[in-house]
């Protein structure tokens, strides 16, 4: 079955990518969501629309959860939902930039069972299936080992590291860095370029579903700040942020506060 799912959403993902691009290309503006949750795009809702149609079409007794879709409550009573984010980082979309990413995952009992992160502008795929391994292109892929100190290192954005996060100051000897998309840090941490990442803010499901079958696939671990496990199709499609990682993991986790 993860086989079967992962095609589908990999086939998906190209046909949203071909759809960013063209907007991508012609430029692209945005405006501000009503509630003031961050940018939105032309590119962002007519990819919306177009996974919503296609995938449904395909497993019309599915959920739906998305960032640019009104939630409602039908999608607890599934047994099986997709949790798509049609752009990972509009921001960077927006800007020009190439390190946004179209996010789509399947989730059965409030576990990810496949999950695919797309990069267009990168022409990079990555795809998982529960129990199938991650991988990058067809080529599987795993999380860094341990690193000598002073090696490691840490994508996170910069509120991150603030003191009141932390118990007795951030890991020391860690080397800092950022990526716009989510889904696109947890892929670089499952495909071992870089060796943990983190957000300790609040993380909407839609971010991180994909990305987070795709680390633990490649034989990392990704839980809330707290090291709980992640759970989705939630009521409140949120998650108590989110660390992921190989050895790294344990050692964030245990420097919070």
């Amino acid at each position: 079955m993860p086989a079967t799912e992962i095609a589908l959403l990999e086939a998906a993902a190209r046909a949203a990518g071909a759809i960013a691009l063209r907007h991508f290309a012609t430029g692209v503006s945005a405006s501000e969501k009503p509630d003031g949750s961050g940018p939105v795009t032309e590119a962002d809702i007519e990819i919306d629309r177009m996974l919503q149609d296609r995938l449904l079409a395909a497993r019309p007794g599915y959920g739906w959860l998305s960032e640019e879709t009104p939630d409602g409550v039908g999608r607890l009573e599934r047994e099986r939902q997709f949790i798509v984010d049609p752009i990972d980082g509009t921001r960077a979309f927006v800007a020009g930039s190439d390190d946004w990413a179209h996010s789509l995952a399947i989730a059965e009992r409030g576990r990810i069972i496949a999950a695919v992160v797309y990069l267009p502008r990168k022409g990079q795929l990555y795809s998982a299936g529960l129990g199938t391994g991650a991988h990058l292109d067809g080529r599987a892929i795993a999380v860094a080992g341990p690193k000598p100190a002073g090696q490691a290192r840490l994508l996170a954005a910069r509120p991150n590291y603030e003191p009141q996060h932390w118990a007795a100051g951030a890991p020391p000897d860690i080397a800092r860095h950022f990526r716009s998309s989510l889904a696109w840090r947890l892929c670089l941490v499952a495909d071992g370029q870089f060796d943990a990442m983190m957000t300790l803010r609040p993380a909407w499901e839609w971010d991180i579903a994909a990305g987070a079958l795709i680390v633990t696939e490649a034989g990392g671990r990704a839980t809330d700040r707290t090291g709980r496990a992640l759970r989705f199709n939630n009521p409140h499609p949120q998650t108590n942020g989110v660390i992921a990682g190989g050895s790294l993991h344990g050692e964030i986790v245990s420097h919070l506060a």
